[in-house]
């Protein structure tokens, strides 16, 4: 049952993974004219269309992940001091920390890309989107290299 709950909430990970991906290039280097080549349609993307999907798979994958949490904590966690991976063990602890300070931001992300879309609130919908990107590449980076030494199968 672990593995499968492990994988599926890898899954759900790469999905907002590649959301909030489309969404931050989109907002950073937005496609001034014809998307043409491959990098141009990447960047054309509607920004504002990911919101919901973003929000849903954040909690989504960060509930599915406190259900196997109680499982890492048992064994993961004690192969990685055992095992002196302190630079892993450190990046997963780490992880925890930003995945809960996303959750107190997704309030935030939602308003402010709320359907009106202000233009005074670009730079605003930037910076929140740049973090909970960085709070979800850390996450999914860090939390692979930990499955990886360990895993949470057995």
């Amino acid at each position: 049952m672990w593995i499968a709950l492990v994988i599926t909430h890898g899954l759900l990970a790469f999905l907002l993974l590649g959301a909030i991906t489309h969404q931050v290039v989109s907002v950073w280097a937005p496609v001034r004219s014809g998307a043409g080549n491959f990098v141009a349609r990447f960047r054309a993307v509607g920004s504002a269309n990911y919101v919901n999907a973003v929000i849903v798979l954040y909690l989504v994958t960060a509930a599915l992940g406190s259900v196997i949490y109680t499982n890492y904590r048992i064994t993961a966690r004690l192969t990685l001091e055992q095992g002196h991976f302190w630079k892993s063990f450190g990046a997963f602890e780490l992880k925890e920390h930003l995945i809960a300070i996303g959750l107190a931001m997704l309030p935030a992300y939602w308003y402010f890309w709320r359907p009106s879309l202000e233009a005074s609130d670009a730079r605003t919908r930037r910076l929140l989107t740049t973090l909970i990107a960085f709070i979800v590449w850390w996450a999914f980076l860090a939390g692979h290299v930990a499955n990886n030494i360990r895993g949470l199968g057995t």
